[in-house]
């Protein structure tokens, strides 16, 4: 098996058992990472902006054209963009356990469907660094586990907003491992999460 795989094996292995945490987490405890997640993106612009200037100049240099630049960077507006979902996604109500269609059956009992968490989700995306966060909230939010694999262009960046991440649900006394970044930039690492048959429920 090759050191990619057991990688990703790993990845896969550690989200599943955060899902089953995460699922049973209280709106409280999940609003409560994306504030602290917010918080510690607001306290580290310079050092994504920074992180963000290693791949552009990375990307300049591997000849990307001006529209995948122009996804790639990571500018103020962009971060307050960031910001700004985090807390709305925070606001909005809880969509765990919430029922709709519900309907008294002949029999007396009642029928409807409740939203419930998938497990883990893995999400593969290129470019746009503001998607590493976006996807973790909303994941949280929901009450998922994920697994992000962004672009190798973007690498710097999204290592750097994984740490403001991994320290808000740290911070918020969550498990660190309900949001998880493939942060190998080898192509192998892509087949390998479509792979994990049982780890993961939903690419």
């Amino acid at each position: 098996m090759s050191e990619v795989k057991q990688y990703m094996e790993a990845l896969g292995a550690s989200a599943r058992g955060a899902s089953a945490i995460i699922a049973k987490a209280s709106s409280a405890v999940k609003n409560a990472a994306l504030l602290a997640i917010a918080q510690h993106i607001e306290n580290s612009r310079e050092k994504l902006l920074a992180a963000n200037a290693l791949d552009m100049e990375a990307g300049e240099a591997k000849g990307l054209d001006a529209a995948l630049l122009d996804r790639l960077e990571l500018t103020p507006a962009r971060i307050e963009g960031m910001l700004e979902g985090l807390r709305q996604v925070a606001a909005l109500d809880d969509p765990v356990g919430s029922i709709t269609d519900l309907k008294s059956r002949p029999s007396g009992i009642q029928v409807g469907r409740m939203r419930v968490p998938l497990g883990v989700i893995g999400i593969i995306y290129e470019s746009r660094p503001n998607v590493t966060v976006d996807a973790a909230g909303l994941c949280i939010k929901s009450g998922n586990a994920a697994i992000l694999r962004g672009g190798s262009e973007c690498i710097s960046t999204n290592l750097a907003l994984f740490e403001c991440i991994q320290s808000g649900l740290e911070e918020a006394g969550s498990d660190s491992n309900w949001i998880q970044l493939v942060q190998t930039t080898d192509r192998e690492a892509v087949g390998a999460l479509l792979g994990l048959d049982g780890l993961v429920d939903l690419i």
